[in-house]
């Protein structure tokens, strides 16, 4: 989802129309605290901010503060838009983590390129985050198993490293594919490589 954020509407619809263009979703808010009231759920498909820098009110800057602080921006990049070019600003931005920074009036298809990019690692930042949640459900004994099951160790090694039996292990191991979202040891290898 491509969440648009600019106080002025003919920005917005033409941000819109650009990004329906290329099929991809958007939302557009007119104002930075609109759009920080409806963070919340993240598109599996990745989220991504086109974010105008000056607005009344909450500037860009503010907004994109905020989404810092909510441990959001790895997960919803944020390209900045600006009519007024402001090169210490954009290089602190940037440096901060903001995905991009475009000046208006600015190329369409160099933005939206960079929206389609942005999208892609946000896709790929909730993937991870995702995989990592499944891991925190792992218990100590079930995360142990798993370290071996990773080793390449059959069963029986399993059991006889951890000092519990064959079929407590494979109870573990069952878990551990359920949890983890996985039918087989491949399958779980390819994931959290």
């Amino acid at each position: 989802m491509l969440h648009i954020v600019d106080d002025e509407a003919v920005v917005r619809d033409a941000l819109t129309w650009l990004a329906t263009s290329r099929a991809i979703p958007s939302r557009a808010y007119e104002s930075g605290a609109q759009f920080l009231q409806q963070t919340g759920d993240f598109d599996t498909d990745g989220d991504c901010v086109l974010l105008d820098v000056r607005m009344p009110d909450m500037n860009g800057v503010a907004v994109f503060d905020q989404l810092l602080t909510r441990g959001l921006a790895q997960r919803m990049p944020v390209i900045f838009l600006t009519g007024h070019g402001d090169v210490p600003m954009a290089v602190d931005t940037l440096k901060r983590g903001a995905f991009d920074f475009f000046e208006k009036p600015f190329n369409d298809n160099q933005l939206m390129d960079r929206v389609q990019e942005a999208l892609a690692n946000s896709r790929r930042a909730g993937e991870t985050a995702a995989v990592h949640a499944r891991l925190a459900t792992l218990s100590t004994r079930e995360r142990e198993v798993l370290d071996l099951i990773l080793a390449g160790k059959m069963n029986k090694v399993v059991a006889d490293q951890l000092g519990i039996s064959m079929r407590t292990v494979e109870v573990h191991r069952a878990h551990i594919f359920d949890k983890m979202q996985v039918k087989t040891a491949v399958e779980l290898a390819g994931l959290l490589k």
